[in-house]
């Protein structure tokens, strides 16, 4: 098969990502990891004791971060449609978020106690067109929210990934309705390009 221009260019860049070369030399399965680390090291977000459930977790890079920051006595569980190699200190759940069944066996693992911090890097299967992209994108993010204000305990607080563009703004009005706080996120390690940020939603509101 031959590679499209823009795969090529791509390619070039990931292989000389210096979060990449990163990643490899440090042991953490993606890039993304160091995203989580910069985040929680600005915002504080991972204390040891905390339960923390990761939403489109593989390959696992924020698990990784995740489950060293919680220790001792803490825990990750973790959903994602595509299987994840095992992480000490991490419960995995494979499916699909978008159904009744994944969600019944996250809220198996999490017996009904609620969690200290939701995270979700979920992004959709990319079709190329970008209104449906977004459209797709923000969907997993609504779910991610409703799934964070049931789940999450009193003050606790929720990370999310978003793209900027056709109903962000409607989104990120939601957050604020839950949230005391709603702040906008661009992690270092968040390629400059992307219209990709991050909404950290802190101190969950009683209602």
């Amino acid at each position: 098969m031959v590679r499209s221009k823009t795969s090529k260019t791509w390619m070039r860049e990931h292989v000389t990502d210096l979060y990449v070369r990163r990643a490899q030399a440090e042991g953490y399965r993606s890039r993304a990891a160091f995203k989580l680390q910069q985040l929680t090291d600005r915002d504080k977000l991972l204390k040891p004791g905390m339960r923390v459930v990761d939403l489109g977790a593989a390959p696992g890079g924020w698990c990784q971060v995740a489950a060293q920051k919680v220790q001792p006595g803490g825990a990750v569980i973790a959903l994602d449609l595509l299987d994840m190699a095992g992480i000490p200190g991490v419960s995995f759940v494979k499916g699909d978020f978008e159904e009744q069944g994944a969600l019944q066996a996250l809220d198996q693992l999490l017996q009904g106690e609620p969690v200290d911090l939701v995270l979700s890097d979920m992004a959709p299967n990319i079709s190329g067109i970008p209104s449906v992209d977004q459209a797709r994108s923000l969907a997993l993010a609504e779910l991610a929210l409703e799934f964070a204000v049931t789940h999450l305990k009193p003050r606790g607080n929720f990370l999310v990934k978003a793209f900027q563009g056709s109903g962000y703004e409607a989104f990120l009005k939601r957050m604020r309705e839950h949230f005391g706080e709603v702040v906008v996120r661009k992690p270092e390690a968040s390629r400059s390009r992307s219209s990709e940020v991050y909404l950290l939603g802190k101190g969950l509101r009683q209602h």
